[in-house]
């Protein structure tokens, strides 16, 4: 697996990833709700954050991670390819290579607290809206990078 800068080519893979996923995990979002906002994360919020990708040895992309100001602002893995580390390893260089140290997690979103808690993050506090003002509450967490290096979270 290969962790590879973005371009604007890669962002119609990148935005049927982002569904798929949310479909997969986000099962408290409703319809209009991700109607909303494929075009405004198509549009805007990909070019507002260092983007990189995970590609296989097919050169195709498998997940990815946005982090702007140390935030890791989204990390969305392909459903075929869950479970199979490469999450891991996104959060893994966005940790260590783009200084990303804080994450905000739907709350509802059970599948990704539980992961970030498991490569290290704690929760710092709650927000009881998300950031569009919709009553889907946020954990805000940091990575307690004292204690986990970027080695002990990549798969092995």
């Amino acid at each position: 697996m290969n962790i590879e800068t973005v371009e604007s080519k890669d962002y119609p893979a990148l935005i049927t990833i982002w569904e798929a996923s949310v479909r997969a995990t986000h099962d408290f979002l409703k319809e209009e709700d991700i109607e909303y906002l494929r075009p405004l994360i198509l549009e805007h919020y990909f070019d507002a954050v260092d983007l990189r990708c995970a590609r296989n040895s097919d050169g195709e992309i498998q997940g990815f991670c946005g982090v702007h100001a140390g935030n890791i602002e989204m990390l969305f893995i392909a459903p075929q390819a869950r479970g199979s580390g490469v999450g891991s390893l996104l959060a893994a260089h966005a940790i260590g290579h783009q200084g990303a140290t804080k994450v905000d997690v739907n709350e509802q979103n059970e599948q990704a607290v539980g992961f970030y808690k498991h490569i290290g993050f704690s929760v710092i506090g709650r927000s009881p809206l998300d950031g569009q003002g919709k009553p889907y509450p946020l954990l805000h967490m940091e990575f307690a990078g004292a204690n986990r290096t970027t080695a002990e979270i990549s798969p092995r």
